[in-house]
């Protein structure tokens, strides 16, 4: 009986250290990188530690942000990865994120990482103004290829550009920061008044206006240089400007979630972002990385893009991201695509 009794017991405790290692070995991970880079990720990763698995919960930038902030009370997330700098700022304001030193951090470019000691989050790529311009439509349409931000407010382009809504992408929202940036608030908010003069929709998505002006439905779509980069290469009737005033642009980051239960997976994922490996699966789609050295050449970006990006502060587009967006909903949601 007590032989018995011992076996049921060693049983029991198998089941629970079962229990315990497979909850450990799952994380769920929140981010709005681009559904076509996660499956390569997740590979390598999971390659490096096979004991790990990742369930993506995936949506643009400004859905997932609300999503984390709605679920505050009770987070379902164990890691943000590949979110807006500006997004995780917001959230370590709301004392969301459990700050972390990964594993080689001191090695990455210092301003693509958090400034606090340890870090709330740590930066993977940047990601940048774009705007992708259908050569065979405008041919059509006898438009001339715009070299600049105030070229597209030329009345000639009426109706025939998409751009992301800020309030849904972050590439959306780092266009208006950039713009506001740039140019100041007053000129910054009647630049984006004559802009949407030209508007023909703001989509929900920063890859979309790209993917539509590459589709022919419009001839002219905002968006980011990786998107772009990928559907030149594919072959698309798209050629890539680069504004000659500078481009707005964000990082991609990752980040832990204050209170997940998987803490020493989790730091293992942020250990990886922020490593070589790491790296150089970010290095094939984005020009510019957390680790200098890494960067690749690509035929339809500019090597100099990284001096291309404006002087934008961070911490400013996430300390008046709620208020720009109140401004811009107020002035301009009216042409946004249904949700």
């Amino acid at each position: 009986m007590q032989i018995r009794l011992s076996l049921v017991s060693i049983a029991v405790l198998c089941s629970t250290f079962s229990h315990i290692a497979s909850a450990d070995s799952n994380l769920t991970v929140y981010t709005a990188l681009e559904a076509d880079q996660l499956k390569a990720y997740q590979h390598q990763f999971e390659t490096e530690y096979p004991d790990i698995k990742i369930r993506w919960v995936r949506d643009s930038t400004g859905i997932i942000t609300a999503k984390l902030l709605a679920e505050k009370a009770a987070p379902q997330a164990d890691v943000v990865m590949g979110v807006a700098a500006t997004s995780l700022l917001v959230l370590e304001k709301e004392g969301m994120l459990q700050a972390y030193a990964p594993k080689g951090v001191e090695k990455l470019s210092k301003q693509y990482v958090d400034s606090r000691n340890p870090p709330s989050w740590v930066g993977m790529d940047v990601w940048g103004a774009t705007v992708c311009f259908n050569t065979i439509e405008a041919n059509k349409l006898g438009l001339k290829k715009p070299e600049s931000w105030k070229d597209l407010l030329k009345p000639e382009y009426k109706g025939k550009i998409v751009m992301a809504n800020p309030a849904s992408s972050g590439t959306g929202y780092f266009d208006v920061a950039g713009w506001l940036t740039q140019f100041g608030e007053k000129e910054g908010w009647e630049y984006m008044d004559k802009l949407h003069v030209n508007i023909a929709q703001y989509t929900h998505s920063g890859s979309k206006p790209c993917k539509q002006a590459a589709a022919g439905e419009f001839p002219i779509g905002i968006a980011f240089e990786y998107r772009a980069a990928k559907l030149k290469e594919s072959g698309a009737p798209i050629e890539l400007v680069f504004p000659k005033e500078g481009l707005g642009w964000d990082v991609e980051a990752t980040a832990i979630m204050k209170g997940t239960k998987n803490l020493d997976a989790a730091r293992k994922l942020a250990d990886w972002s922020a490593s070589q490996s790491g790296n150089e699966q970010f290095a094939k789609n984005f020009a510019i990385v957390a680790l200098p050295g890494i960067s690749r050449k690509n035929a339809f970006i500019p090597a100099n893009y990284e001096a291309l990006l404006i002087k934008q502060d961070l911490n400013w587009s996430s300390v008046n991201r709620e208020r720009i967006l109140t401004e811009w909903t107020k002035r301009y949601d009216g042409k946004s695509e249904p949700k």
